[in-house]
């Protein structure tokens, strides 16, 4: 029914254990302009995702293809505004709502409605840091306590740089909301931030880099309020040289395997930062959800 895409480069043995040695990768949908942010409803068996430049959230069900499901999804005032303003990643919180990192709002935000009657109306749980509006939130994680970790790089800023005349904060930094609301800043040097995702058990958490010069994965042990011992998980300069597109979106299952969107498709690490494999694409991709192992990016790709 789908026309499969991509091949599966083999690097280790306990690869074979992780993804099938028949397993294809198959476009689901395409046609999008810039879609992020997967993340798979179980009890509603639908795929979510951002189309970022059209300010829309998609879903995608095996019986109906994609529809659109939300929109405004990521600004909502009525000035118009330049830049990609539209939702980033997508996540459920500890009640099972939806949360949206908004490019254009500048905010992590909880969508105000039932999953099943989506409605484009937000709560705000994280808009300011110290008093300077964040930048844009890219991608984030709760973990079990329901707090909420997330990156803020420039990209959804119109300009999508530092040099951007609206950006008020002097980093790009990595925050983390507590259950009373309070906004931590946890790291402000690593130049562009994105995709972030905890080891199992908690105690360690990857961070994408998604920087032109520094295009690496980072892995930083939790200490309560405080992110240390920051260092490379996985050293990619040297790795992808010459292969397009750089580190994003990644997640991690519950073995410690992680997947990581990364220079010509998905790469596949144990918890100790080894390569396993790769899954090559034709196109660049950005963001992935494991749950029913769908990937996204200007296409839809099941594998």
């Amino acid at each position: 029914m789908y026309k499969t895409t991509g091949t599966i480069e083999r690097i280790d043995p306990v690869l074979d254990s992780i993804v099938d040695a028949d397993a294809t990768a198959e476009i689901i949908a395409e046609g999008f302009d810039w879609s992020e942010g997967t993340l798979w409803i179980e009890k509603e068996n639908m795929l979510l995702f951002s189309d970022v430049p059209t300010n829309t959230v998609y879903k995608w069900t095996e019986a109906n293809g994609k529809e659109v499901y939300l929109t405004p999804s990521g600004y909502t005032d009525t000035i118009k505004s330049g830049g990609e303003t539209g939702s980033n990643g997508l996540l459920l919180d500890p009640n099972g709502n939806l949360v949206l990192c908004q490019h254009g709002n500048r905010q992590m935000a909880r969508m105000d409605a039932p999953l099943n009657q989506p409605e484009a109306k937000f709560i705000t749980l994280a808009d300011k840091y110290q008093g300077k509006r964040l930048s844009s939130p890219n991608d984030a994680v709760y973990n079990s306590a329901g707090e909420l970790f997330f990156t803020d790089p420039p990209y959804g800023l119109e300009t999508q740089s530092d040099d951007d005349p609206k950006k008020e904060l002097p980093y790009n930094g990595v925050y983390k909301v507590k259950t009373n609301g309070e906004v931590i800043l946890l790291v402000d040097s690593i130049p562009r931030p994105n995709g972030i995702a905890f080891l199992p058990g908690e105690q360690q958490l990857i961070i994408a880099s998604s920087d032109g010069t520094n295009p690496n994965w980072f892995i930083y042990d939790v200490n309560g309020d405080s992110l240390t011992n920051g260092r490379l998980f996985y050293n990619n300069i040297a790795a992808a040289k010459g292969e397009p597109g750089s580190p994003d979106g990644l997640k991690v299952d519950k073995n410690g395997n992680v997947f990581a969107t990364g220079p010509s498709g998905i790469w596949i690490f144990n918890k100790e930062g080894k390569v396993l494999g790769k899954l090559k694409l034709e196109h660049p991709i950005v963001h992935l959800v494991l749950m029913k192992k769908y990937c996204t990016s200007a296409m839809i790709c099941r594998c």
